[in-house]
């Protein structure tokens, strides 16, 4: 079964965040959402990229979004300040399914709403534009904030696969995986909701 819409560049909008297809003319704001914090540093084991590398990143995404393996976006707060990056990845017709990942935002936009404001928007597309019946979300053991996050979503717990890749610096990565599945989306989008409703 494919999808009911190719997956394809989208500005998806909401209240706190608004996502855009990735430009290059992102990169400045791109640049200085990881200087924030020097976050390529203390957050060592995800994929965001060192200022010297944000330019390099965002030719990789968009040569995968060319190939038909990635939707990849930046994420705006809502006075227009770049956040970060997410996308849409892993990109299966025959489900069909997707996984929602290479996520990450600068330090003072967590714990604002955007982060799950973002979920809800890229979920929402997924399961009710895009047709699929499996979303999936996969971070490592060691990122415990990332795990809280997407328990919170109301993800359930996959499994845990063992030394699948190594970090920057050698060490083995162990990687856990989530995935909200079309029966379950109508509450997990509930409970979204109702999270951000109490910021307004």
């Amino acid at each position: 079964m494919p999808f009911l819409t190719p997956p394809a560049p989208i500005q998806l909008s909401g209240n706190l965040v608004e996502l855009r297809p990735l430009a290059r003319e992102h990169r400045g704001g791109l640049i200085e959402a990881v200087q924030e914090g020097k976050l390529w540093q203390t957050a060592w084991y995800t994929s965001v990229p060192a200022p010297d590398g944000v330019a390099a990143e965002i030719d990789r995404r968009l040569a995968l979004s060319e190939s038909g393996e990635m939707v990849p976006f930046t994420a705006f707060d809502a006075t227009g300040r770049v956040i970060g990056m997410t996308s849409y990845y892993d990109l299966e017709e025959t489900v069909p399914r997707l996984h929602i990942g290479y996520t990450w935002n600068r330090p003072s936009a967590h714990e604002t709403g955007t982060n799950a404001e973002s979920k809800l928007l890229l979920m929402s597309h997924a399961f009710e534009t895009l047709g699929v019946y499996r979303v999936g979300l996969t971070t490592q053991w060691v990122n415990f904030q990332s795990r809280t996050a997407i328990e919170r979503l109301g993800a359930k717990q996959d499994g845990v696969m063992r030394a699948v890749s190594r970090y920057r610096n050698g060490a083995l990565r162990d990687s856990v995986e989530y995935s909200v599945i079309e029966p379950e989306w109508p509450a997990v989008k509930a409970n979204l909701e109702a999270r951000l409703a109490k910021r307004r």
